[in-house]
């Protein structure tokens, strides 16, 4: 196994550089971290875990909590902070939080005891838990989020998650849909909840009328969307399009249609959120708003070791295929 001896050997530098390279040292220049980094990967040097967290206090441990029953969402986004965690010489820890009661704060203390995280990441709905949040700030653990839109002392990236709603919402109308269902998250889903007001924009801006019976509630998961996609298409005034808000529900209307054998998109259009890899691969391909999961991913792994305070934007994208055409005449 190589030490430390050996990576200062083959990068010409010290040991100390070495140690104050891996142990992310302020003050070194670009061109010998570059050097070190080059060595460290040639050899496959693993610096010692407990001899760093002596030196400097850290345990080069972040802490992934959710909530969020949609998997792809969250193996988008946990792909690229366990990257970016290795880059930097960290572990991810990824542990599943229930979003009310007691036992969650119970769950973290006994996290926080065990391996003393140097950060905990949130994402939604879990970024939004006001009393979780308390309890972070309490430990005085950093935290970072995604789409929080409570008020926190903590790092957060923005999603435009209305504006992606009001994408879908221009879609479908430009296609000559006027009835949508829409199959909407769980109330406490505070950010998806915005792709719904993002819609509602969509349907006042062209003047269309709002019909709250169109409107029904999934759990975002699959099972949901197809209860919900029944409670839409057995109307006698079916809608002509449905949008539900994440992708694992949209494939659950999907298969209603197709067990009802509409066909999609001439008698039913089918849009989702989020891009998910089932989406791609369903039949038709599902018409979705995608947005960069992995980079998120990684800006806040990069926010929770230590690196720029400000966030950065994030831009959604409609991504147009065959699961959505013309409303029919």
């Amino acid at each position: 196994m190589p030490s430390i001896h050996d990576v200062a050997a083959l990068a010409g530098v010290s040991i100390k550089t070495v140690s104050r390279v891996v142990n992310k040292a302020p003050n070194v220049s670009e061109e010998l971290r570059e050097r070190v980094t080059a060595a460290i990967r040639q050899l496959g040097y693993r610096p010692n875990q407990s001899a760093r967290r002596l030196a400097g206090g850290r345990s080069f441990m972040i802490a992934f909590l959710y909530n969020n029953p949609a998997p792809s969402y969250n193996s988008g986004i946990q792909s690229g902070a366990a990257s970016r965690c290795r880059d930097l010489g960290y572990h991810l820890v990824v542990e599943p939080m229930p979003l009310a009661g007691e036992e969650r704060f119970a769950i973290l203390d006994r996290l926080v005891a065990a391996l003393r995280p140097d950060g905990v990441f949130l994402v939604p709905p879990l970024s939004d838990d006001a009393p979780l949040l308390q309890r972070l700030s309490e430990l005085k653990l950093p935290c970072a989020r995604i789409a929080g839109s409570v008020m926190a002392e903590s790092f957060n990236i923005p999603t435009p998650e209305r504006a992606g709603g009001r994408m879908i919402a221009d879609h479908l109308i430009g296609l000559g849909h006027r009835r949508v269902g829409v199959i909407t998250p769980p109330a406490s889903h505070k950010a998806a909840m915005q792709r719904v007001e993002g819609f509602r924009d969509g349907l006042a801006a062209a003047d269309l009328p709002l019909d709250e019976a169109l409107f029904v509630e999934g759990a975002f998961d699959f099972e949901s969307g197809i209860k919900a996609g029944e409670h839409l298409l057995i109307r006698s005034d079916r809608p002509t399009a449905i949008f539900a808000t994440n992708d694992d529900m949209a494939l659950g209307a999907l298969t209603v249609a197709h067990r009802l054998k509409l066909r999609v998109p001439a008698e039913l259009s089918v849009v989702g959120f989020d891009d998910t890899p089932a989406g791609l691969t369903a039949w038709p391909p599902l018409t979705t708003v995608s947005q960069p999961l992995e980079a998120m991913g990684s800006a806040v792994i990069d926010a929770l070791a230590g690196g720029p305070a400000d966030a950065p934007q994030f831009d959604f994208t409609l991504v147009r295929r065959d699961s959505s055409g013309p409303a029919p005449v």
